[in-house]
């Protein structure tokens, strides 16, 4: 879902400038910031970091933009996004915090700056890359300079686009120069199902022409302790969409003197927390991905001093599942952390706002991310179905089938379930909280 003023804004340009006619002749459009700026600024209309953030006005056309000069961008039928490949059971590689280093907490990392640096000093960035004598060379906004590509047109896979880029705007998060290559790292601190090539492809065009090392394109996700990084490559210089995901890795920083937080810690929660009623007020939980109901409460955390409406949120953060562009989704994700009394709603200014509860800052007031895993851990089984779903799940050695978690469920006294297609449709995410609990348990 994209920004309302934007789509106003879009809408009212398309219609003063026959947009639509021009791209039907010329198969594109070019448009000047300064006309942009007529209806909104420029820098809040052209920014889609993901697909879902684009307006409907370009979504529906199937259009996309990209910048070709300082003020100026192409309008087009193209393909700007690459969609992350998920990799199951990715292992996690650990590393110990430095112990010298004071200035940076590493259990509360609220910016990609801070990410990148904690991925830096930890010295992940040089175990990922491989590469010798890694230290920090450039950052920030800078010119692109000049060079032209192919983006593929939509509609064909043998259908491109030339683009001429004259001196746009560049911002590199992150580049580490080592031995033998220099590393541009585009970072994020929210989980998402796609990217936009360009963040990786301008600045691989920039510093490809400027130096002779290996240019080494990378993106680095931090959520919930866990460094994910993925390095891609161009295939085809000139090709926009020639890229490949050739190398990833996932990284957590540990202090070794936290405890472990393995199979006995979980199984005496199960014996002694206290079951809490179920919510009269709010859905069973429908979302699967626990992983993002975590990043929902570090963005209300990283934010905290942003009024975040649902509006807010769909505009900003993609709370999508995979394959899913239904953004009911977002009621999914805000309910579930409701549901775990995380977070809570309140009225600000005439609008409704999430906010996160006492427990849910709690969560960031650990002295670890190891405290903060137990803390969602007890949220989580302080509810019947999903602390009977896991008992049974260790007591059988197996996962527990669909038809056994209905059970579990329809004896756990839940809101507003009552036929057998919501029941199997909302185990579905019991099971998954619950796989959630036991890959996050230490081996050791």
């Amino acid at each position: 879902m994209s920004d309302s003023k934007n789509e106003s804004a879009w809408a009212q340009l398309f219609k003063k400038y026959n947009i639509d006619g021009a791209i039907n002749r010329d198969g594109q459009y070019i448009i000047s910031s300064k006309v942009i700026n007529e209806f909104r600024e420029a820098r809040l209309m052209t920014k889609f970091d993901h697909r879902f953030q684009l307006p409907k006005t370009l979504s529906d056309r199937q259009l996309s933009i990209l910048p070709i000069s300082r003020g100026g961008y192409i309008l087009a039928k193209i393909e700007t996004f690459e969609n992350f490949i998920e990799t199951p059971n990715l292992d996690v590689t650990e590393f110990a915090i430095p112990s010298h280093i004071e200035s940076l907490d590493f259990s509360i990392i609220t910016s990609e700056a801070l990410a990148i640096n904690c991925a830096y000093v930890s010295q992940i960035i040089a175990d990922f890359t491989q590469d010798e004598n890694l230290v920090p060379t450039i950052s920030g906004r800078m010119s692109s300079q000049s060079f032209n590509f192919n983006v593929r047109k939509l509609g064909g896979e043998s259908s491109f686009l030339y683009v001429d880029v004259q001196n746009a705007q560049v911002e590199i998060d992150g580049g580490y120069e080592g031995s033998t290559s220099l590393n541009l790292i585009e970072a994020k601190n929210s989980l998402s199902s796609d990217f936009l090539i360009r963040q990786l492809y301008y600045p691989y065009r920039l510093w490809q022409s400027r130096i002779t090392k290996k240019i080494r394109p990378i993106f680095l996700t931090y959520t919930n302790g866990i460094f994910h990084l993925r390095e891609y490559q161009f295939t085809d210089l000139l090709n926009y969409n020639s890229i490949e995901l050739i190398k990833e890795k996932k990284y957590r920083l540990k202090n070794t003197s936290e405890q472990f937080l393995n199979i006995e810690t979980i199984q005496e929660i199960l014996k002694s927390i206290s079951i809490v009623e179920e919510p009269t007020n709010v859905p069973f939980p429908q979302a699967d991905s626990f992983e993002r109901i975590i990043n929902f409460c570090e963005i209300l955390y990283n934010n905290i001093d942003e009024d975040y409406t649902k509006e807010a949120l769909s505009c900003n953060y993609d709370f999508k599942e995979k394959d899913s562009f239904d953004m009911r989704q977002v009621d999914y994700y805000t309910n579930a952390a409701i549901y775990l009394k995380l977070v809570k709603k309140n009225e600000v200014n005439d609008k409704i706002v999430f906010e996160l509860t006492d427990a849910g800052v709690s969560l960031f007031k650990t002295g670890s991310i190891a405290e903060r895993q137990l803390k969602f851990v007890k949220s989580i089984l302080a509810h019947r179905a999903f602390n009977k779903t896991l008992a049974l799940y260790l007591r059988k050695t197996e996962e527990p089938t669909k038809d056994e978690i209905v059970e579990i469920m329809k004896a756990s006294n839940l809101y507003n379930v009552n036929s057998d297609s919501t029941f199997r449709r909302r185990a579905s995410t019991v099971l998954s909280w619950v796989n959630w609990i036991l890959g996050i348990i230490d081996e050791e």
